[in-house]
């Protein structure tokens, strides 16, 4: 199909180059991934966090500071984080230039740094510019030298003699840009960064990480984190966070060479559970290292039992961490969430990554297993488990089938988009599926959302609770069959199809249960899609008021009452009792680029069983008792 002819002139004029910092202040999602306002751990606040805190991290591994502190606080202008360590610091010369010369720094150099995260030279020049206050002081043979910046922009330059204690060392302090274009109403969660200290203590054994509050220049708390055991404390933490210890079916094995770490056992929880690192780098997404350790994981317990036992089995409820120190690592974006390298071994001698570590997990996880028999024996006990489960429901997944043809059901609850997250488009992120109550809601959101990158999944009613119930209650409901369907999660999170999935219910007594009712969906058979941030509540106005000159959308009735100041006398108000009530024209500016969410998050300690249980199990005392206790009685 033709097009119409551009009338716009195109000629060597139009050539721009973007220098330092409006080439990332233009395009930060290139740079940061989403922005983001600090509610999710994957928010750009955190990526700048570890942007400034890997230059620390470094230095320790090449043997050069032994503490990291990480630090948040605020000035009176907004919340700032700071990182200081006791390495090398950066030689005096250049402060300014690693604080502002993009694609520059001394980690190009493999000899000065090895085995580095950072091998871009973008890093702290993007926390740079994209900080409203951004101060890089170093110090070493008793000189220091601190740079300031605004938005990117030079304000202060000094050096002289350092009387501090400390002989040499890094200190980077930044307070994040607000702003609709930058981080909106940021706040940085405390358990997220404690959390980060934490993990960094695990994958540097021997690196004490001191997390400290501050609030009007008081030091309001402390929490020190040392591991010397690495993947075993941090995989430890992390079966805490989910179920009981004492359900795992044996104790977590750990295999450890040079430049490889794996930990891993097996749980009750249904699905997968892989935590990834590359140079103490989070590759939530996996990559190369991650396919390498299931297959040499697959590959041993097939060697060890001498049955080609179905992949499934093995991996099913598997809990496993990675961690891979390699020289100039290959990631597929700067956020650096999936590894791609796969061309050298760590150690650099041209094998293959993938056969390297491959070949690494299944002779020593093979050996493990003769040299421990009990543990094998519990092992192959789960794998053997696993068959018998995956059988028994084949049967039921295939009348499933059947009475869907019959039906003549394809998918008719959903409406869907163009880009889909399992794709390669540019765009996969963005794809959001809305879950809605009812038709109403649905048709709003549907006649107003972006066809390319949100679709829309639509509940008649009430989910059933499947607390306590096996994968067999998806397959006998034909509506949370659709729904993993629609999701493409059946045999786990490899094929993800929507990067946000939104509950988009009524802010009523049956919107809220219906929420818990999906979230114990998840919790109970898809923990990953909450582990990993994928699941959201879209957060819809309560209020609207208007004047014949304004119009104001109202979260709480805080900001209804500043809504009311603001307009003057005898404002028009309407309380929205659903989303039917709100208008398509309205709906497009809920779930367009400002749309509220609220991510569910397991929070610290979550204890997934033990929440469920008393949230979602039959009626006990004690939950009588809460719900006594902490019942709002005011309408």
């Amino acid at each position: 199909m033709a097009t119409e002819k551009s009338s716009v002139k195109y000629d060597e004029s139009s050539y721009r180059k973007l220098e330092f910092p409006e080439s990332i202040r233009r395009r930060p999602g290139m740079y940061i991934g989403k922005l983001g306002n600090g509610k999710s751990p994957d928010d750009g606040i955190y990526i700048l966090v570890k942007e400034a805190a890997d230059n620390s991290v470094d230095e320790f591994q090449m043997g050069h500071g032994t503490r990291l502190y990480i630090r948040l606080g605020n000035d009176g202008q907004g919340e700032w984080v700071e990182i200081e360590d006791q390495g090398r610091g950066i030689p005096l010369g250049v402060v300014k230039e690693c604080a502002s010369e993009v694609h520059g720094g001394a980690k190009f150099d493999s000899e000065a740094f090895q085995k580095s995260v950072g091998m871009n030279g973008v890093g702290i020049k993007a926390v740079n510019a994209l900080s409203a206050a951004f101060e890089l002081e170093a110090v070493r043979d008793k000189k220091f030298r601190r740079v300031d910046y605004a938005s990117g922009v030079i304000t202060n330059d000094k050096t002289g003699k350092w009387s501090g204690e400390k002989l040499s060392g890094t200190r980077l302090r930044f307070r994040p840009e607000s702003g609709a274009d930058f981080f909106p109403d940021y706040e940085f969660q405390e358990e997220y960064l404690e959390r980060m200290a934490f993990q960094y203590s695990c994958l540097n054994p021997g690196m004490e990480v001191v997390f400290e509050r501050w609030k009007n220049g008081v030091k309001v708390l402390e929490t020190r984190h040392k591991n010397e055991r690495g993947l075993p404390d941090f995989l430890d933490r992390a079966i805490a966070d989910g179920e009981n210890q004492e359900k795992l079916c044996y104790p977590p094995i750990h295999l450890q060479t040079k430049d490889v770490e794996i930990c891993l056992t097996h749980g009750q929880a249904y699905g997968e559970e892989i935590h990834s690192f590359v140079n103490g780098q989070n590759t939530r997404d996996g990559g190369t290292h991650v396919a390498a350790l299931r297959e040499g994981i697959v590959a041993a317990v097939r060697d060890f039992t001498g049955k080609n036992h179905d992949t499934q089995d093995i991996r099913g409820s598997m809990i496993s961490a990675v961690s891979v120190r390699m020289q100039e690592p290959v990631f597929e974006s700067q956020t650096k969430t999936k590894l791609g390298s796969s061309h050298t071994e760590p150690g650099g001698k041209g094998v293959s990554l993938r056969i390297f570590i491959g070949e690494f997990v299944r002779k020593e996880l093979n050996n493990y297993l003769h040299k421990n028999p009990e543990v094998a024996k519990a092992l192959e006990a789960k794998v053997l488990q696993n068959e018998r489960e995956r059988k028994e429901l084949a049967g039921i997944k295939e009348k499933s089938r059947e009475m869907a043809k019959k039906a003549n059901l394809s998918n008719r609850k959903l409406r869907d988009c163009r880009i889909h997250f399992d794709s390669k488009h540019s765009d996969r992120a963005r794809s959001t599926l809305f879950i809605t109550e009812g038709d109403s809601a649905s048709g709003s959101i549907t006649q107003v959302r972006d066809a390319n990158t949100q679709a829309v999944f639509s509940l008649k009613g009430k989910p059933v609770n499947v607390f306590g119930k096996t994968r067999r209650a998806i397959y006998e409901n034909e509506e949370l069959h659709l729904l993993q369907s629609a999701l493409n999660i059946e045999e786990g999170l490899d094929g993800l199809r929507y990067n946000n999935i939104v509950v988009a219910t009524d802010a009523d007594v049956d919107g809220m249960h219906i929420r818990m009712l999906l979230t114990t969906v998840f919790l109970q058979f898809f923990p990953d899609l909450i582990r990993e941030g994928h699941v959201s509540i879209l957060q819809t106005p309560l209020f609207r008021v208007r004047n014949k000159k304004e119009t104001r959308y109202c979260y709480s009735d805080d900001e209804k009452e500043k809504a009311i100041k603001a307009l003057g006398p005898n404002p028009e108000i309407t309380r929205f009792k659903g989303l039917g009530e709100i208008s398509p024209k309205e709906f497009a500016d809920f779930i367009g680029p400002k749309m509220r969410l609220e991510p569910l998050s397991l929070g610290k300690d979550p204890k997934i069983e033990e929440t469920l249980a008393f949230c979602m199990g039959p009626n006990t005392p004690a939950r009588q008792t809460f719900l006594c206790e902490n019942l709002d009685t005011e309408m």
